[in-house]
């Protein structure tokens, strides 16, 4: 079925059950909402039954109820979308109407391609209501007749319908194929407006009579054949596309009855008299066009009529053409059109509405396209912006992509950690380099969880060297505690990482110091945020006079995390820091949940300080204010 349909149940259930249940039978159904629903693309049958299918679970209503609501609707989505004038000019009453739907889905097919149109023929009983006979390959799908007979009559010819299933078959038809055969009564209980033709009576001639020859000239497209289906007289355009003697052959060996769906048979025809008929020519064309393609079937389309006085049946027909492309495909030229005859300007005027319909189709794909191009653009943005804001802090980020500069900042209370692996160098002289990247890359892996997990920001990397800070780029004064809940995390992590060189766990030293720092985004080619201060400069003297599995503290930190009395230490005393001079500082031995495993060194005699032990005497760094407790300190920033 065409996109059409689709789009039709999605105006349906947007319009009368709203858009969350449209949402919802989208999910069910499974299907795209812009791929499934390009109004001039054929999808197959399973595709618009599963839609159908959706909309049953959705709204929890039986098939057949809503193929009946969807049929009353269609006519409705049909008068909005410029198929008004068309259908109200199709009959002058209902009976007309439904007997003329064939000849309006011949014209549809020059439209749509491909299409299966079900077949209709109505029949007035002897207490005036009507037969309605409804024939499609399609089982199941009667009930919608249901709705659209309801709908025509009450919409088109201001009466109401009364509809009842009054009996179901199923036909073989030509080419093996099943056809059900559904019958429906249908009773009129208000007579339209319309008012009748005055009766006139035509007259005619007692005597008149044209030569076989001048007849089959005048009518090129005609057959005339008996009751056995044989052949008496053929047109001249038919002889001479067919290149074949066709007279006193049968139809069915010629002709292949493609409308209505049924066997062909004279009785059948009389039930059909007024459809329209279409034969297809089963003698291939011995004609190859120029550029080696088979020539394509010729297809006749036109009207049977009963010629009682002689008992024979004349089919007065034109060939079936929608394009310029046709016409050459057949071999088949415009002067081989009868002048009094609407093909040639069907053909001409739907030559312009393909190209409309193609312009309009491809404009369709096109759209899709850009939009599911979009959706990838989209997608691969934000995979762009994860990993800038990976490298740069969001906000930065933001500022740089939007073209305004970022000056430098300075951050009161920070506290910045540093860490290496103990004895790298060895480890690295001994092993591989993919070994060491290796190792490196499942250490820093491990360590990014957990800065994510913590709030704190990863600053870079260099070598084994790893850099984090907290209280940048946003400011916060409880920045110490994340960092140290971090620190204990990255010692039992690196625990879990083998070394390449001798299969044991890696040792890391940590070092932490909390001040003033100067953030900014240095660079343009490869933008790096960095800082800048005395404080980083201290916190890398920690990392680098610490000890083996240790976290060590320089006396500001040490503060800042003895004021939230959740943590405990060992005081390691009064030491020489390279270019700080003397400093009081301590190692982090955990928290009331969670201890760091202390390596087997002599710092493990140190005294535990908890939270209600009195503070030792701390010497601070060199240029450093030593601030009472309850208060952070500073350090000179360089």
């Amino acid at each position: 079925m065409y996109g059409q349909i689709h789009v039709c149940v999605r105006e349906l259930v947007e319009e009368k059950f709203g858009a969350e249940a449209w949402k919802s039978v989208l999910t069910k159904s499974g299907l795209d909402e812009h791929d499934h629903f390009l109004v001039f693309h054929r999808y197959e049958d399973p595709v618009t039954f599963k839609l159908i299918g959706a909309v049953c679970e959705t709204l929890g209503v039986e098939l057949p109820a809503v193929l009946e609501i969807f049929g009353d609707y269609f006519l409705q989505y049909c008068l909005r979308h410029g198929y008004d004038k068309m259908l109200k000019t199709l009959g002058g009453n209902f009976k007309s109407f439904i007997q003329n739907l064939d000849s309006l889905h011949a014209l549809l097919a020059l439209t749509y391609k491909n299409i299966v149109a079900p077949s209709f023929r109505c029949e007035t009983n002897e207490d005036g209501s009507l037969s309605l006979h409804y024939y499609t390959i399609r089982p199941g799908l009667y009930p919608i007749v249901l709705g659209l007979v309801r709908a025509v009559a009450r919409d088109l010819y201001n009466q109401e319908a009364d509809i009842s299933v009054v009996d179901k078959s199923q036909e073989v038809i030509s080419g093996g194929k099943t056809q059900e055969h559904v019958t429906f009564r249908v009773v009129l209980t208000r007579q339209d407006d319309t008012k009748s033709l005055t009766e006139f009576q035509p007259s005619f001639p007692s005597e008149f009579f044209i030569s076989a020859e001048q007849f089959c000239n005048a009518f090129p497209y005609h057959i005339i054949f008996d009751s056995n289906l044989e052949i008496k007289q053929c047109g001249m355009m038919i002889q001479r596309l067919l290149r074949t003697q066709v007279t006193e052959q049968n139809m069915c060996d010629i002709f292949e009855l493609t409308h209505p769906r049924m066997q062909m048979s004279v009785i059948n025809i009389r039930m059909f008299i007024n459809a329209v008929f279409m034969l297809k020519v089963r003698v291939p064309s011995k004609t190859v066009l120029k550029n080696g393609d088979s020539q394509h079937s010729l297809i006749l389309k036109g009207q049977m009529m009963w010629l009682d006085d002689i008992q024979h049946m004349i089919f007065i027909s034109s060939p079936r053409l929608s394009s310029l492309t046709e016409l050459m495909e057949m071999n088949v030229y415009l002067a081989d059109i009868p002048l009094y005859d609407v093909t040639r300007e069907l053909v001409l005027l739907n030559q312009q509405r393909i190209a409309e319909i193609d312009i309009a189709k491809r404009l369709d794909e096109t759209t899709i396209e850009l939009r599911k191009t979009s959706k990838a653009l989209e997608e691969e943005k934000k995979k762009t912006d994860l990993l800038l804001y990976q490298m740069l802090p969001e906000k930065v980020a933001i500022e740089l992509k939007n073209g305004r500069p970022v000056a430098a900042e300075k951050f009161e209370h920070v506290t910045v950690l540093f860490s290496d692996i103990v004895t790298f160098t060895n480890i690295a002289s001994a092993c591989p380099a993919i070994s060491i990247v290796q190792m490196l890359n499942d250490l820093y892996n491990r360590f990014d969880a957990r800065s994510t997990e913590h709030g704190v920001y990863k600053v870079e990397t260099i070598g084994d060297a790893y850099m984090v800070v907290s209280g940048v780029p946003i400011k916060t004064t409880a920045h110490a505690q994340p960092v140290a809940n971090f620190s204990m995390d990255m010692v039992a992590e690196a625990a879990k990482v083998m070394s390449p060189a001798t299969g044991k766990p890696l040792q890391i030293r940590v070092g932490l110091h909390s001040g003033p720092v100067v953030a900014g985004v240095v660079g343009q080619k490869m933008p790096r945020y960095c800082l800048f201060g005395d404080t980083v400069n201290t916190a890398s003297r920690m990392e680098s006079h610490g000890a083996p599995g240790r976290i060590h503290l320089s006396p500001t930190t040490f503060k800042n995390l003895q004021e939230s009395k959740d943590y405990s230490f060992r005081c390691r005393g009064e030491i020489d820091v390279k270019g700080k001079g003397k400093m009081t500082t301590f190692f982090l031995i955990g928290t009331k949940n969670k201890r760091v495993k202390e390596p087997d060194d002599d710092f493990s005699t140190l005294e535990v300080l908890g939270e209600d032990d009195p503070i030792p005497n701390i010497t601070y760094p060199r240029g450093s204010k030593q601030i009472s407790r309850g208060k952070s300190s500073t350090c000179t920033v360089i």
